[in-house]
């Protein structure tokens, strides 16, 4: 997405870029500050704020919707997939991890068997990639049933703010 596919292989392009991170900064934080999730949700926003700035995607989910629940027994991790930002000639799509990962979710006849629960909704949330003149992708509904006492957690971002759109768009 960074490169036009016409653009032939050639030493500027494999010529390799400096980064200049100042410590104490948000990407290069000193301790005690905390960087819980830095990989996972810190990376979506880098990687959304490139995009933008060089123009060629809208903003996807954003967050990796960390999802965690468990006893004292057994734990579980998961993150939720969301939308893919659109780009200037095509709609981003819909239900999928961007950016960083492309993780896969565990069958819900897997989970359901490992774990006192029941999946009783995943499905796409229609309407949530935002109009414009090329929308992005739809986002998820994931609802599960806990059948026994569990503490659960959800660690993400851009619930207050949505992601950002290009050229006008949601």
């Amino acid at each position: 997405t960074l490169v036009d596919d016409e653009i032939p292989l050639n030493a500027g392009c494999l010529k390799p870029l400096r980064i200049v991170v100042p410590p104490g900064s948000m990407l290069n934080p000193a301790p005690p500050a905390a960087v819980v999730a830095g990989n996972v949700e810190t990376s979506q926003h880098v990687v959304d704020a490139l995009y933008a700035a060089l123009g060629v995607m809208a903003n996807a989910q954003g967050s990796m919707n960390n999802f965690t629940f468990g006893d004292a027994t057994r734990q579980y991790y998961e993150t939720i997939c969301g939308g893919a930002g659109a780009i200037a000639d095509a709609d981003g799509a819909s239900g999928v991890h961007t950016h960083m990962t492309n993780s896969r979710l565990t069958d819900p006849e897997i989970l359901e068997r490992r774990f006192p629960v029941r999946v009783e909704t995943f499905a796409l949330r229609p309407g949530s990639g935002g109009a414009g003149n090329k929308r992005g992708g739809d986002g998820v509904v994931r609802r599960i049933r806990f059948l026994a006492p569990m503490e659960a957690a959800l660690l993400s971002t851009r619930r207050e703010h949505a992601p950002q759109g290009l050229a006008g768009g949601d």
